[in-house]
């Protein structure tokens, strides 16, 4: 069963990262440090959230490999090799592209290749990956220490400055996130970055009563009542729009199918939690503020 939840998991984040938006090449652009370091290193990020630290803090250039996830900023499909998941990716391509630095996520990767990138002797970190404004800052140190960056406090200070546009919500919506893809339907439990999303975003997330996450039932659904759905874009898409998503079963009978309260967001930007988080938190906040006035 932990097997099963951890590959639901990766699969939600994968299908989040691998939504684009039409400005990302505008959105890299300012992310991307002012003054990029001199450096020959030859890089391999494993995570898409990471990736879009080493991209942000300057080192675009510099990455030679990227797994599945890192989809974001778009330039990178045209200049770095793709391995594809830390979950099936064996060490060959990898070692192919000689990389002078690995740098990866604990989350999902496969024992086995991680073995051999430690039995490699090529220079690797693995950081963890909190789901939090802490945890992400931490990270983003982590990272830029790694590379011998110095650059990294204009992202840890565009963050703050992303949070405080955050408005106080008197009654906190109850959101219940809902992953859409293909016929399968889930709900996102506590502890999970989308939950974590939604409460940094000032919303209360509406299926807290278990972990992970689950299939959709119309009765999770009645019972949850949340005030509102929200979708990845490309899921609520998929779904036939916001008539389709307010058509599933037992939507109609909850606040959210009542009052018609869906909202979508790209889902790159909302589950990756890397440089953009704090952007991601305060344009969520501002839709739940809209959709419930």
């Amino acid at each position: 069963m932990k097997n099963i939840k951890i590959a639901l998991l990766s699969a939600i984040l994968l299908a989040g990262v691998s939504c684009k938006k039409e400005d990302s090449k505008v959105e890299a652009k300012k992310e991307t440090a002012t003054e990029t370091p001199v450096s020959n290193q030859r890089i391999v990020s494993i995570s898409g959230g990471i990736t879009e630290i080493v991209v942000a803090l300057g080192h675009e250039k510099e990455i030679v490999g990227i797994d599945v996830t890192s989809t974001y900023p778009e330039s990178l499909k045209n200049t770095a090799e793709e391995l594809g998941h830390v979950r099936s990716m064996t060490i060959e391509p990898l070692l192919a592209l000689n990389p002078s630095l690995i740098v990866a996520s604990d989350k999902d990767i496969n024992p086995d290749l991680l073995t051999k990138i430690k039995a490699s002797g090529i220079k690797s970190e693995l950081f963890n990956q909190e789901f939090t404004i802490d945890g992400t800052k931490k990270l983003i140190d982590q990272v830029a220490k790694t590379l011998g960056n110095t650059n990294q406090q204009q992202l840890l200070d565009k963050i703050d400055a992303d949070i405080k546009q955050i408005q106080p919500i008197a009654k906190k919506p109850k959101v219940l996130f809902i992953y859409a893809r293909g016929n399968m339907m889930m709900v996102g439990g506590k502890n999970t970055p989308m939950a974590k999303i939604i409460e940094i975003a000032g919303g209360e997330n509406a299926a807290n009563d278990f972990e992970d996450f689950k299939p959709l039932t119309p009765e999770a659904v009645v019972q949850s009542n949340p005030d509102v759905l929200l979708f990845f874009s490309s899921g609520l898409q998929g779904s036939g729009g916001i008539d389709g998503a307010l058509k599933m079963p037992g939507v109609p009978q909850t606040n959210a199918g009542k009052n018609k309260r869906v909202i979508a967001m790209d889902g790159g930007l909302l589950s990756s939690f890397g440089p953009r988080v704090g952007e991601a938190a305060a344009s969520l906040n501002k839709l739940l503020i809209e959709s419930t006035k």
